[in-house]
């Protein structure tokens, strides 16, 4: 599952509305303006933010995403430096683990 940045701005009328979009984002990536964030993502997780957003947003607010590619996301200069858009994503991703019960369900088939 290949992944790559996404600059995502939006600009939402409603402040719940602009809540919740941002509480959304958040979950996806990192803000570097008010209503600007960087997502590094595949085109599966961009999908399914898409959706989680249109369940929030009205016809009268905007949400751009834009799909940056790894020459341009490394041609990217940042003054605060607090994102590395040259780094490379995670070659693994979690998927689940063990509840509590589980270890003791565990120990007692020994």
């Amino acid at each position: 599952m290949s992944r790559q940045w996404h600059i995502i701005g939006y600009d939402v009328c409603n402040p719940k509305r602009l809540r919740r979009v941002a509480r959304i984002l958040e979950g996806y990536g990192q803000r570097i303006q008010y209503s600007l964030f960087c997502v590094q993502a595949s085109v599966k997780q961009i999908e399914r933010l898409r959706w989680e957003l249109s369940q929030v947003v009205e016809d009268e607010d905007h949400i751009l995403i834009v799909g940056l590619c790894s020459k341009c996301s490394h041609n990217v200069m940042e003054q605060s430096g607090s994102i590395r858009w040259d780094a490379e994503p995670p070659s693994f991703q979690i998927v689940g683990g063990k509840f509590k019960d589980e270890d003791a369900l565990d120990e007692n088939k020994a």
